[in-house]
């Protein structure tokens, strides 16, 4: 950075200039240079996200200066993502430890959350399944909305399942989250749900080939699945309904493999999901449809 930089403000704009100049990418909680230079100069200084404007004009002592420095180098030499540099992302209004065993909470998901999955779900969930949970972002986050749910994480990572307990332990839900290693259903046996919400890997070759730096610092195995994205999906939609209550909703995010989806089960009466903050690529199914259409599942 500039020898001449004096304030917080000075440093944001430092910040945002350079990364706009080097092309870095965003997409790992924030989508513009500002923002994501923001984000590291106020975790740099331990400054919450509403600090009032006038902090801007704060000047800064040398040790600052060269801690947000450090971070700014990362961030521009090696491209990492800015939540593992601080360790934490936010979705649905709260707080997450991450680091690299885990993807980047960024899931449009947060906004059904929210709203609590309405006007869809029948009836409050009492039993809430998050799998392909990472770190635990999804299942906690519904936990908060829902507080006479019991939510299960499971993962087929054992290194994702430590951060997600780091995280039922920050949010206090001990009594009423817990996890499960379960690859897809294997370890949950006969148990159903009134809610399942996935965010499983969904990335089909090409889209990973192409993928910006940023993303190859996440564990590949929380995105990559098989030629067409669809390795995960279709396995999940076969054994989906026999883990589901009567009412209950399977939700999932396939992203781009949205398309190649609905080419597979032209059938199948997907309903995909509009969002106000932006996102696409997520489906709901009911366990009646999920039933109905079984064996185009089978065959697939």
């Amino acid at each position: 950075m500039p020898e001449n930089l004096i304030t917080i403000g000075d440093f944001i704009r430092c910040g945002a200039e350079t990364f706009d100049e080097e092309g870095l990418f965003f997409g790992h909680g924030t989508d513009n240079a500002w923002d994501e230079s923001l984000a590291l100069v106020l975790f740099s200084l331990s400054l919450p996200w509403d600090s009032d404007s006038t902090i801007l004009e704060q000047p800064l002592s040398t040790e600052e200066k060269a801690d947000i420095t450090r971070l700014f180098n990362r961030r521009i030499k090696e491209l990492v993502p800015a939540p593992y540099l601080t360790g934490e992302a936010w979705f649905a209004g709260f707080k997450f430890n991450v680091d690299p065993r885990v993807l980047i909470p960024r899931s449009p998901i947060a906004e059904l959350i929210e709203a609590q999955f309405q006007p869809w779900l029948v009836k409050l969930p009492k039993s809430i399944l998050d799998l392909c949970t990472g770190s635990g972002c999804i299942g906690i986050a519904c936990a908060h909305y829902f507080p006479d749910a019991n939510v299960t994480l499971s993962d087929i990572s054992t290194d994702a399942l430590a951060v997600a307990e780091e995280n039922i332990f920050l949010h206090q839900l001990v009594n009423r989250v817990s996890t499960v290693h379960s690859d897809m259903f294997s370890g949950l046996e006969s148990r159903r749900f009134d809610l399942i919400v996935t965010n499983p890997p969904y990335v089909d070759a090409e889209d990973l080939a192409e993928m910006p730096r940023e993303y190859h610092h996440e564990p590949e195995i929380g995105l990559a699945s098989g030629t067409d994205g669809l390795d995960f999906t279709r396995q999940l939609l076969l054994e989906a309904g026999e883990h589901l209550n009567e009412q209950g909703i399977l939700v999932v995010e396939v992203g781009n493999s949205s398309t190649a989806l609905e080419e597979a089960f032209p059938h199948v009466p997907f309903m995909w999901l509009e969002f106000e903050r932006g996102g696409h690529g997520i489906f709901l199914l009911t366990a009646e449809q999920l039933f109905e259409h079984r064996e185009e599942f089978i065959s697939s």
